[in-house]
């Protein structure tokens, strides 16, 4: 199964990566930093929620209800003129759900670690979420996903998927580096420098932006 990451190097990818760029008016380099922190942080917090039969059941309702999947066939029309509004509430409230009260630290960390001004970073995320959810609804079509187990081991197998041995750990560092069960505290801290554990998302980071 490809992995998340591996989105952004196809065709669909950089249709996404230059619309939302046009969308947010900042670099295109710097956009594809953003989502290359964002979409595997918010699938890992997606398979955190889903962890239990209640979040599964509500991420599973969502997929089949609004987020199918269709979003992905017309992106053309998405980005043509600029992204609807109701597509843009929809990512802040998928946002809300996914990161909770760990929102505005997790964009200020993406903030800090890409360059680009925390309101940007959230632009970018508001419009990012509702393509996620409508690539994770695709797979869960595709592959007839109908339980949280189901969804749980989709959601594992798009984050194990991809294709770097350095995505790789740092998937496994985002899951709860401290053990404390707070994914999102452990990926903020981590993009910031500020993870007791070497390596993981640290590390992958700091090479992938020049820092520490």
């Amino acid at each position: 199964m490809s992995g998340i990451l591996d989105i952004l190097n196809s065709d669909l990818g950089k249709t996404i990566v230059s619309g939302v760029a046009n969308q947010t008016n900042q670099p295109k380099e710097k956009t594809q930093d953003v989502l290359t922190m964002a979409m595997p942080l918010l699938m890992a917090a997606m398979k955190r929620n889903a962890s239990t039969p209640q979040g599964a059941e509500g991420l599973m309702n969502a997929l089949n209800t609004s987020h199918d999947g269709s979003i992905l066939d017309s992106l053309g029309d998405l980005f043509n003129g600029g992204v609807d509004s109701n597509v843009l509430n929809d990512g802040e409230k998928i946002l809300g759900h996914v990161l909770g009260s760990k929102q505005q630290h997790v964009q200020n960390a993406l903030s800090q670690k890409s360059g680009i001004d925390a309101g940007s970073v959230a632009q970018i995320l508001k419009v990012a979420a509702p393509i996620i959810m409508g690539y994770l609804g695709k797979q869960a079509k595709q592959k007839k996903v109908n339980s949280s187990n189901g969804m749980e081991s989709l959601l594992g197998g798009l984050l194990s998927g991809n294709s770097a041995n350095q995505e790789h750990s740092f998937l496994e560092s985002i899951l709860d580096a401290d053990g404390d069960g707070s994914v999102i505290d452990d990926v903020a801290g981590m993009v910031l420098g500020g993870s007791k554990k070497k390596g993981g998302l640290g590390g992958l980071l700091g090479g992938m932006f020049g820092g520490k």
